[in-house]
């Protein structure tokens, strides 16, 4: 009989104990987004890296080493999301072919940027395109997504890509 009020107490106090923690959702689109992401920004790092080097605008080349930076950071956080996910890294081949595919930099376009005799010209056209490939794969995200940390990242990305857009567009006209 003693042991009937013990055993009571200790089952109200495991019944208050922490609620199971309930994950976030997580869609196709989620997914899809992350690791189409992740390519396109370790190109984006590429690209910023060649113009931190070679860019001889002071602003020009702040901002190069900016986004290299900024981007590595998500790259990081991408990559901890599809594991949590417990979702590949990598689509399988043409995964994502239905949606017109990942929006890429050609290697060859970046090797060219390396040998280019006008530089900053070149750099910020092939930026200003490759943020504004970001842009459009952000707001495919914020309209179809489900995760609501992804879809606030993906809304930053947006307004931070055509902030740098705005940027570069200026500095092109220069």
């Amino acid at each position: 009989m003693r042991a009937l009020p013990a055993l009571a107490a200790l089952l109200l106090i495991t019944a208050c104990g922490p609620a199971p923690v309930q994950e976030a959702p997580v869609n196709a689109e989620d997914v899809m987004f992350v690791q189409m992401m992740v390519p396109h920004h370790r190109q984006g790092i590429e690209i910023a890296k060649v113009g931190a080097e070679r860019a001889t605008t002071p602003e020009l080349r702040t901002l190069a080493a900016a986004i290299a930076s900024t981007q590595q950071s998500e790259v990081e956080r991408m990559l901890r999301w599809l594991h949590s996910w417990d979702q590949p890294l990598t689509p399988p081949n043409g995964a994502h072919d239905h949606h017109g595919g990942m929006p890429e930099t050609d290697v060859k376009r970046i090797q060219a940027l390396r040998k280019s005799k006008n530089f900053e010209h070149d750099l910020l056209n092939l930026l200003i395109a490759h943020q504004d490939d970001a842009v459009q794969m952000a707001a495919a995200e914020v309209a179809g997504g489900a995760n609501p940390a992804v879809q606030e990242w993906a809304g930053q990305v947006r307004t931070s890509r055509k902030g740098q857009v705005e940027i570069m567009m200026k500095l092109l006209k220069r």
